[in-house]
């Protein structure tokens, strides 16, 4: 059985005014269901772990949220940081935990917020990914690219490891201009980094300590103080001492120049839900080519009222009716304190917003 590690932390800023800081887009319903992106990625990694070998790493404004969501997640599994210091620490911190219960056992990091097209091609992929960090490969799931986006980072993969769907990963690459990025998806070489990681708890610290050996240290400290009551301090103490480091940039960039690692291809309906604009590409639409996120208002609640309006992402959350005559490819949210209207094709443009706000205090 695999331990089954969910980072869940951000903001989702290109989200606003649905995802604020303390209630980001992982604990909202954008799965075309009622069940959140959080509670959504439990579900899809049931057929690989249990409950109980679940663990999810967030922030202390979540945690309750996260808590109440994941009801049968054992509250010992919800690992609260006390400030970001972004993804290593984060994964890493549940991998020196996980380490202190069974010292070689495959553990898989996997984002709270991304949405699956086909869950049973994913638990596939995933169990691929595990046959390769049981042979002491540090292993990715590399998306395949459907286009030459130039948000994503890329894998540059090797040969075939035993003739089977496994390749090593030669270099990991940062967002590529748009001629780049064809280039790539153009070679079959490469793959999209989703940051989904699945390795050895002790062969991760183990290349973790030979290249961050003072971040592996004071993780080691804190998770030997975990189960004790000394957690408190010593997380106080060293935790804001730990540097901010992507797990990429600290141990997966050194790991693959030494050969270390693997990946598997993931064809299985990968989006990380971006934007407004991603939603309406992935949520079910009406014959207009109107989504409505969320889910179904009440009886007798009032709803949307979408009149002579094609490629609308509505997202009603105030009880109030939203009505549009004439609109097309516009974004409208409507939240209690705060409404949003923008073309589609500025939605990534939202998080400019969200850092006005934060200049004005507000």
């Amino acid at each position: 059985m695999l331990f089954a590690v969910i980072p869940a932390g951000g903001s989702g800023t290109r989200l606003w005014p649905l995802s604020r800081s303390g209630h980001p887009k992982f604990l909202h319903p954008l799965t075309g269901s009622s069940a959140s992106l959080l509670q959504a990625t439990v579900a899809r990694l049931a057929p690989l772990t249990t409950p109980e070998r679940t663990l999810v790493v967030t922030g202390a404004s979540h945690a309750a949220a996260v808590a109440r969501q994941l009801a049968r997640v054992p509250e010992d599994n919800i690992l609260v940081e006390p400030s970001p210091r972004d993804s290593c620490a984060a994964i890493a911190l549940a991998a020196a935990v996980i380490a202190r219960r069974e010292p070689r056992a495959v553990m898989g990091s996997f984002a709270a917020d991304h949405l699956i097209g086909d869950p049973d091609r994913y638990v596939e992929a995933v169990r691929q990914a595990v046959a390769g960090a049981e042979r002491g490969l540090l292993m990715t799931v590399g998306i395949t690219p459907t286009s030459p986006e130039t948000g994503y980072g890329y894998l540059q993969c090797g040969g075939s490891i035993d003739g089977g769907p496994m390749r090593m990963v030669e270099e990991f690459k940062e967002k590529p201009a748009y001629d780049v990025a064809v280039s790539y998806v153009d070679s079959g070489r490469y793959f999209w980094n989703a940051s989904m990681f699945v390795w050895r708890v002790d062969v991760f610290l183990a290349e973790l300590a030979r290249q961050q050996p003072e971040l592996h240290a004071g993780l080691i400290r804190i998770a030997a103080a975990w189960d004790t009551p000394a957690r408190g301090d010593v997380l106080g103490e060293v935790w804001p001492t730990l540097p901010k480091i992507s797990v990429d940039y600290a141990v997966m960039e050194g790991a693959a120049a030494a050969g270390l690692v693997g990946t598997v291809p993931g064809d299985f309906g990968w989006n990380d839900v971006g934007d407004f604009d991603t939603l309406g590409e992935v949520l079910p639409a009406d014959p207009d080519g109107n989504v409505v996120v969320g889910a179904e208002p009440a009886e007798n609640k009032p709803g949307v009222l979408l009149h002579d309006s094609t490629g609308l992402v509505v997202v009603p959350q105030s009880g109030r009716l939203i009505a549009t005559l004439g609109l097309h490819d516009v974004v409208v949210v409507d939240t209690p304190d705060a409404v949003l209207v923008c073309p589609r094709d500025r939605a990534q443009d939202i998080k400019q917003i969200v850092s006005r706000l934060a200049d004005e205090f507000r």
